[in-house]
């Protein structure tokens, strides 16, 4: 684009994680003219599950089977808290339409609507969560019913061991096997998104499946690492299972993942055929407000290449990864309006003594103050903009991590916050 260019537009998305990228589609579906500027690789650390609230007191670590009754605990508990914020109806709405659009997008997700699924991870624990990529979602069933089912892992793949997925379930699964092979045609060193790439390949899945097949023996069902595919899953396990003649899931993998990579090429590749101005891989340099209140944004790789004048925005920026909080010595800030941050007093507040405390560390609950209408306050209460809305892990009393409900949070404050603009607007 030209560098003395200048955009228009009604909404100004700010941030390409998980909040950013469902503000911009909840924005584009209402017809809302919006820009959305960020940097989508964040994605790529995504597990690819949907948590909505798995844990609740984190103190305690009570694992919730339904987060509908966890998110009524915490809204009663804790206030202030974003889901607080929004009527469960809100956030069922935001989960399904995200869903919703992820299987038009070609990523299909799969979950029940009142409990939370139970996954294995690449580590032999077991994780709750709320959606699942129906790749994924057979293994929630063989480890509901523990049939018997054969795992695969490669050798000189990092950071996955059927063996130790065996060991560590032996009890509670007996019926679980493990079994190491060798990648067809690839190095000895193995990166899942050459793997993947590889599978999308038919000779190469029919190598995968001559190797497999004199291994299932009693199994099920199979489970491999998530590597079926970039763009193609569904056709590459659909065409596994039919080579090797059980039904095949895939095991989530650690970060960064493949199964994040699938919800980037899904998102980047689907919210501009619904009207999205996407500027990627750039962020905002400088934010000014004009005689109307119109935000006026410079954006740029490194410098300013492009002017994006909005009627108004949400801040999706996300936390320290995401650059939307910043730390010194003495406080941490919001990094593009410097807005009020709920922080402890003091620095030597931010961390507990020990690390794996129970309790978790105040700097994770670090954040934006919000009104009803998701705006971020000043330190006096007021709405620093009228026109500025937030969503996402940039807000206040939520350590996300520990409560295992970040994607969950972040399209249901990104599904209010575009809600409130439309009711102010």
């Amino acid at each position: 684009m030209a560098q003395s260019e200048t955009i228009h537009c009604e909404l100004m998305v700010i941030g390409a994680g998980m909040a950013g990228m469902a503000a911009a589609l909840f924005a584009a579906r209402h017809h809302v003219s919006t820009v959305q500027v960020g940097l989508s690789a964040e994605i790529i650390y995504a597990s690819g599950l949907i948590d909505l609230l798995g844990v609740h007191p984190i103190e305690k670590g009570r694992r919730w089977r339904n987060p509908w009754a966890a998110i009524a605990a915490v809204s009663k508990s804790c206030p202030n808290h974003p889901f607080a914020r929004l009527p469960r109806s809100d956030i069922r709405a935001a989960l399904d339409e995200f869903i919703d659009f992820l299987a038009t997008a070609g990523l299909p997700y799969r979950c029940y609507k009142d409990r939370n699924a139970d996954v294995v991870t690449p580590v032999g624990s077991i994780k709750r969560t709320y959606a699942v990529p129906q790749s994924m979602w057979r293994g929630v069933l063989a480890w509901h019913r523990k049939c018997p089912c054969l795992i695969v892992d490669f050798h000189g793949l990092k950071g996955f061991s059927a063996r130790q997925i065996q060991s560590v379930l032996k009890d509670r699964w007996p019926a679980l096997r493990a079994v190491r092979l060798a990648f067809p045609d690839l190095p000895a060193e193995l990166y899942p998104e050459r793997m993947a790439h590889a599978l999308e390949l038919s000779r190469t899945r029919e190598q995968l499946a001559a190797a497999v097949r004199p291994l299932i023996k009693d199994a099920k069902m199979l489970g491999l690492p998530a590597i079926c595919g970039t763009y193609q899953t569904s056709s590459v396990v659909a065409d596994l299972q039919k080579k090797i003649g059980i039904p095949v899931f895939e095991i989530p993998t650690l970060p960064p993942a493949i199964s994040g990579l699938r919800l980037k090429n899904a998102l980047e590749q689907s919210l501009p055929s619904l009207g999205v101005t996407t500027l990627y891989n750039k962020k905002v340099i400088r934010v000014q407000i004009d005689g109307r209140g119109h935000l006026i944004f410079d954006v740029g790789a490194r410098e300013k290449e492009i002017t994006v004048q909005a009627q108004a925005a949400i801040l999706a920026s996300g936390r320290f990864i995401g650059q939307g909080l910043t730390a010194d010595r003495k406080r941490i800030r919001e990094t593009l309006f410097d807005l009020t941050i709920s922080q402890p007093s003091s620095r030597r507040h931010w961390h507990r003594e020990h690390f794996l405390d129970l309790k978790g560390h105040a700097i994770n609950r670090a954040g934006l103050e919000i009104d009803e209408c998701f705006r971020p306050l000043t330190a006096d209460g007021r709405p620093a903009f009228e026109n500025l809305y937030a969503a996402g892990s940039i807000l206040a009393h939520c350590d996300w991590m520990r409560m295992k409900c970040g994607s969950g949070l972040a399209i249901a404050t990104a599904y209010g916050a575009v809600k409130a603009y439309l009711k102010n607007r």
